[in-house]
């Protein structure tokens, strides 16, 4: 029977399915729109598409690394329930794995072959999502290398090897001792966990978020009535305490307050035996920007009962 493109329509409609998925579908069905439907079910893609729309804002954050680079992986489920589950974090753990033959890119891990099951990540995925009854996504990654030094890890409450609700990596550039320098790394990566600092230095800072401050702070001084020689250096100083508040090698070092996190780098120079650089670093907390889905129970129920 010739499959036409209405019907793969109509079907995709009513399961969710991909175009392709539902082509085959009507095929192995000789046509039969019903049969269809139960063929996608059978093989778990009506299921998992379906539950692709809802809100996956659960999981976990992975970090995985291998000589002079580590990968951190955010991968979403829709409970915490699902997160402790024994196979999903063998999951997760896989991909971030699997990421470190890749540059890093979401689109690169994604489409990386799982060693568990041969397939790219992305199919792994959505037969996780068939199998365990929640939907999930590999929502972003990231990748930090040098071509000598280290690059530090850090989960922060984790509940499993390399797997929590917060991942940070941080790179540092230098001949010195490896070790030192991992141990060094780490101490900043938890400092990086508590502070969620914006960026490395002053100029990574996007410009956009440099002005708004600017134009408050400039507000906030003219207020006090001060003519506007006086205003601008209100403002400078004003800035000043806004860098060393969100620029990471800027801020006092959680581990010594007495010291800013470019000062203990320099202090601990002397134990990794040669100069050191931080050239990076990234820092994932679990569903840090999903909108998560607020539900009225009491409306739900009402609908359920026919009431308006």
């Amino acid at each position: 029977m010739t499959i036409s493109a209405s019907m793969v329509k109509e079907l995709r409609e009513k399961t969710g399915a991909g175009m392709m998925d539902c082509k085959t579908a009507l095929a192995e069905t000789n046509g039969d729109m019903e049969a269809a439907i139960d063929w996608l079910r059978a093989k778990g893609i009506a299921k998992a598409d379906k539950k692709s729309g809802r809100t996956a804002a659960e999981g976990l954050v992975a970090v995985a690394s291998a000589g002079t680079k580590a990968i951190v992986v955010e991968v979403n489920s829709e409970t915490d329930f699902v997160a402790r589950n024994d196979a999903f974090q063998a999951l997760v753990r896989e991909i971030a794995e699997a990421g470190l033959a890749t540059d890093g890119t979401v689109e690169a891990v994604g489409a990386a072959t799982h060693s568990g099951s041969g397939k790219p990540v992305v199919d792994t995925i959505k037969d996780a999502i068939a199998t365990i009854g929640e939907n999930m996504s590999l929502r972003r990654s990231a990748m930090l290398s040098v071509g000598q030094g280290a690059v530090a890890t850090y989960v922060h409450n984790q509940v499993a090897e390399g797997l929590g609700k917060m991942g940070v990596l941080v790179a540092l550039e230098s001949a010195g001792d490896a070790a030192a320098l991992v141990a060094f790394g780490r101490q900043v990566a938890m400092h990086v966990a508590a502070t969620n600092p914006l960026a490395l230095t002053d100029s990574q800072i996007d410009a956009a978020t440099v002005e708004r401050e600017k134009a408050v702070f400039s507000e906030q001084a003219r207020q006090s009535g001060k003519p506007e020689n006086i205003i601008e250096k209100m403002v400078e100083g004003r800035m000043r305490k806004f860098y060393e508040e969100v620029v990471l090698l800027k801020q006092n070092f959680v581990l010594n307050p007495d010291l800013t996190v470019e000062k203990a780098l320099q202090e601990a120079e002397k134990d990794f035996g040669a100069p050191a650089k931080i050239v990076g670093f990234a820092r994932f907390a679990l569903g840090e920007g999903i909108e998560r889905e607020e539900s009225d129970f009491a409306a739900e129920v009402a609908a359920a009962a026919g009431k308006k």
